[in-house]
């Protein structure tokens, strides 16, 4: 019990401390939450990482908290959940109360104006490492289709300016497809087996 308490801290801990220091959106987060949980403390595989990326950015809502639901399910079933929620959506709501009761002196302040604009600059190198991550896990696969759609649907967004919306269901339309074709050929390759062996043990006899 003990042990789960300090599991149950640790998660709320590190999702409070990272929600707290994130700037620039879901997919910044996302890359810390990679870092901490399965670079750091080993609580997650690289293919579930990505596994959530993916989950989050089709499902609606924010993307923190999405992640979150589903990390903290992951690590801690329910009750894990809930608490990397409350962690993931404590600082924002803090900061974002206090930064409301000034909103006319942060709106008209240049200081305030050129942190903001550096710290964009941050924002744009982590949401490209993150781009270059979830890509070398694509290619990782082997699958050339994973690949061709990759840049297929870059090129989409991109070039011809597709919404995502439209991407992500086709995306997974075909990824459907192809896991019914899949599991269509395992099934077709374990009754070849069954009947070889059976022929077999007739030859036998």
């Amino acid at each position: 019990m003990e042990k789960d308490y300090s599991r149950l801290w640790t998660l709320f801990k590190s999702m409070f401390v990272l929600s707290a220091g994130t700037f620039g959106g879901g997919f910044v987060i996302v890359s810390l939450m990679k870092k901490k949980y399965v670079e750091e403390l080993k609580w997650l595989e690289e293919d579930e990482m990505l596994d959530v990326t993916a989950i989050t950015q089709s499902a609606p809502g924010p993307l923190p908290v999405n992640a979150s639901v589903i990390i903290g399910y992951r690590i801690a079933g329910v009750v894990g959940s809930l608490t990397a929620i409350f962690g993931t959506i404590l600082p924002p709501m803090v900061i974002i109360s206090v930064i409301s009761l000034f909103y006319e002196h942060f709106r008209t302040d240049s200081y305030v104006a050129t942190a903001l604009q550096v710290m964009r600059a941050g924002v744009a190198a982590v949401i490209f490492d993150v781009v270059l991550n979830l890509a070398g896990n694509v290619v990782k696969t082997g699958r050339i289709l994973y690949m061709t759609m990759m840049v297929v649907a870059f090129v989409a967004a991109y070039l011809f300016d597709v919404s995502a919306m439209i991407i992500i269901f086709i995306c997974l339309g075909i990824g459907l497809v192809d896991l019914f074709l899949v599991l269509k050929n395992k099934k077709g390759k374990v009754i070849k087996t069954e009947n070889k062996t059976i022929s077999n043990k007739k030859g036998r006899v």
